[in-house]
């Protein structure tokens, strides 16, 4: 019997009432009915400066680091900005590198107060890339979020159905066994 595969869902968003969070704790429900074990690190709950490669204090970056490194799979949550990714998700990116990302599988979901947030998800799958982890293709978004979620419940069947298989298949594909090295694989070995 395969172990179980552990999920973390990091939560990009800082608002005591997020939609993100509500969204990706829903998608852990998904984890757990699919057999895995799923995990959230709120980021409220880290001290994390903003990355300075000279800090000589980074607060709790080597405790998410860890985390991060352990789980066998990722799930990232952000809120949108400005078409992206959110900055407290990008600090903590950050402090992370090809030790925590790579050849894992990673799960993506934004939270848009507008329209669909593709720029943000397609932002979060290049930096996943650019770390050699493998992305899923399955992504969930939840657009119009003001009218998604009411008290900390899905308004929407389909869409609470669209993030609770985001948590499905991250648990299908957690341990996927990565590509052959590849030249361009090779070629990435990041900024020293």
């Amino acid at each position: 019997m395969e172990d179980t595969p552990h999920i973390a869902a990091i939560c990009g968003s800082l608002r005591n009432s997020s939609v993100t969070r509500v969204a990706l704790e829903r998608a852990l429900v998904g984890v757990e009915r699919a057999g895995g074990e799923g995990e959230l690190l709120d980021l409220r709950e880290y001290d994390l400066p903003l990355y300075d490669g000279d800090e000589d204090d980074p607060g709790d970056s080597a405790e998410l680091a860890r985390k991060v490194r352990e789980a066998d799979a990722i799930l990232l949550g952000t809120p949108v900005y400005h078409g992206s990714y959110s900055s407290p998700l990008k600090t903590a990116l950050d402090y992370c590198g090809f030790d925590e990302f790579e050849h894992k599988t990673v799960g993506l979901l934004a939270v848009a107060g507008g329209s669909f947030p593709i720029t943000a998800l397609d932002h979060l799958r290049s930096v996943c890339r650019s770390l050699d982890a493998w992305v899923l293709p399955y992504e969930a978004a939840v657009p119009r979020s003001r009218g998604a979620v009411r008290d900390s419940e899905f308004t929407d069947d389909q869409l609470e159905v669209r993030v609770d298989r985001l948590g499905e298949e991250i648990v299908k594909y957690a341990n996927i066994a990565p590509c052959p090295p590849s030249l361009e694989s090779e070629e990435n070995v990041g900024a020293e």
